[in-house]
């Protein structure tokens, strides 16, 4: 066991990096020894958290990845600061609520746009790149549980994000001579600024729901970005060994266990 950072003299790329798990994954990876780029549309939350690594190797890039040019020059600017891209980690994500009957052809468009066909252009762009130098790499996508179905109100993100589940999948098989290990985290319920954006706007939520919903769930608690972070940066790092094509379910709720 060598005691340097497990991304030491890494460059990754972290979408949707501005809050949230994306945030955390940022922090976590900067800690690791990575260099980071992270994406989001909001620039003042870029620019607040790129200004909390004080002069260290993490930049922001603004980018609206309901642009189809997004994601391919999201890496392009990771290439242009630091020279190449080694690690990438989609974690950018749209969860509006829509059903089969009330999903109008816009809403089903800004989750094929945010969670399907993102990923899919950032990682052939990323992968490009690494293919191109011959180097490995590694890729993590943040899915969901609802991936298996998820419930009535989210169909538009089940759709999308199940499909990320089969394209982490075939990039990992057909890239598995490449040595580029590519991953997903099928994320549970999470305490994020965003969660409780959506409780209160969708569900009707005091702004004490995070103690209702900790009562709510076997541990006690939501899942914790920074708990998530840390498995995201095991998963890139060397440490997961020759882990690929695997879909991971992070959460508390365990699928096909019936009471």
């Amino acid at each position: 066991m060598t005691d340097q950072p497990a991304l030491a003299d890494k460059v990754l790329l972290v979408s949707g990096g501005t809050q949230g798990l994306g945030a955390a994954i940022v922090r976590a990876a900067a800690s690791a020894g990575a260099r980071v780029v992270f994406s989001g549309r909001n620039a003042e939350k870029g620019k607040r958290l790129a200004a909390e690594f004080d002069g260290r190797p993490v930049r922001f890039v603004q980018a609206d990845l309901t642009d189809p040019r997004a994601a391919a020059d999201t890496v392009a600017a990771t290439v242009a600061e630091f020279g190449r891209i080694d690690c990438l980690v989609n974690a950018a994500g749209t969860t509006s609520r829509g059903s089969l009957l009330d999903t109008t052809p816009e809403l089903f468009e800004s989750h094929v746009a945010i969670n399907l066909r993102a990923p899919f252009f950032t990682m052939q762009a990323a992968v490009r790149d690494m293919v191109g130098r011959k180097a490995p790499g590694s890729i993590v996508n943040i899915i969901t549980m609802s991936s298996y179905g998820g419930q009535a109100y989210l169909a538009p993100y089940s759709s999308t994000k199940a499909g990320l589940v089969g394209l982490t999948k075939n990039a990992a098989h057909a890239h598995r001579w490449d040595r580029i290990r590519i991953n997903g985290l099928n994320i549970g319920w999470s305490e994020t600024e965003g969660e409780g954006e959506v409780q209160k706007r969708f569900h009707g939520a005091g702004d004490d729901w995070i103690e209702d919903a900790n009562a709510s769930v076997p541990m006690g608690k939501l899942g914790q970005p920074d708990e998530i972070a840390d498995f995201v940066v095991f998963l890139l790092s060397d440490r997961s060994g020759v882990v690929t094509g695997s879909v991971i379910d992070w959460d508390q709720i365990v699928m096909g266990g019936i009471d």
